[in-house]
């Protein structure tokens, strides 16, 4: 169970890694990252926190507890 939840951290460490990158690939070049449009999809995002109301609020502060270190 260690080495899983080892893989799945260490899974999760490269993908928080990937998304800056992706962005900045965006900027320079105007282009998707393998046919991913990062910044589509992150303003998509935050508009369904934004329109969520109390319920949205809510998520978005369960889904950053997971990206915080303790």
């Amino acid at each position: 169970m260690k080495m899983i939840t080892g893989f799945f951290a260490g899974l999760g460490s490269v993908m928080m890694a990937v998304i800056p990158v992706s962005i900045l690939w965006f900027v320079l070049t105007g282009g998707s990252v393998y046919g991913v449009d990062v910044i589509a999809n992150l303003t998509s995002l935050v508009n369904d926190f934004g329109t969520g109301g109390f319920t949205g609020l809510v998520v978005l502060l369960v889904v950053m507890s997971f990206f915080v270190k303790k």
